[in-house]
């Protein structure tokens, strides 16, 4: 969403199963664990989403936490389990990215999904999208949109390797300044587990 609108998740009180990363041609993968966003969680948060987007693009940290307050919404943590991203491999869980999301009447939006520098291309990413699409589906929605800059060629190519299409573009939506691509998907029912 950057730049726009704000939510608190709404509170669902289950545990996600821990989810190893499929290994990509990148690296050996990381060990995750996708888990619910704890208070303590937020400056971790706020800080990877300044060292992901440029200043036009990051939220405040007041923009952050109204998002993830929002009726509705709720947000979902990556944790490396292992260590790997750090490199040692032996390392306390450390968070390595996250995704907030929202529902409304029947369809879901991603509002932001940030991953470290070091972790992508290792299937966090494509962990908390699935996480995030399956939370949306059992809260009722049949699709999912998002709005990417149109200059951002590696999310467009992520967005629509997992079945997103383009359906238009905003003019000046990131603070009047740049265009953004509104991107969608039909839920399949298929994914709830």
């Amino acid at each position: 969403m950057r730049k726009k609108n704000c939510r608190e998740r709404a509170s669902h009180s289950r545990d996600f199963p821990a989810t190893l990363a499929p290994r990509s041609r990148y690296n050996s993968g990381v060990r995750l664990r996708i888990r619910e966003f704890e208070k303590p969680d937020l400056d971790a948060l706020w800080r990877i989403d300044q060292a992901c987007f440029d200043a036009q693009l990051a939220y405040s940290r007041t923009e952050l936490a109204l998002y993830m307050r929002r009726p509705g919404s709720f947000t979902r943590v990556a944790e490396d389990e292992g260590g790997e991203v750090a490199g040692d491999g032996k390392g306390p869980a450390t968070i390595v990215g996250f995704i907030v999301a929202e529902i409304r009447r029947k369809s879901g939006h991603i509002i932001t999904i940030d991953v470290v520098a070091e972790a992508r291309r290792s299937g966090v990413g494509s962990a908390l999208l699935q996480a995030a699409e399956e939370e949306l589906l059992r809260a009722g929605a049949v699709n999912v949109g998002l709005e990417t800059p149109v200059n951002n060629a590696a999310a467009i190519r992520f967005y629509k390797q997992k079945g997103y299409f383009v359906e238009k573009t905003v003019a000046g939506y990131y603070s009047n300044q740049m265009d953004a691509l509104v991107m969608t998907k039909a839920l399949p029912r298929s994914l709830v587990r």
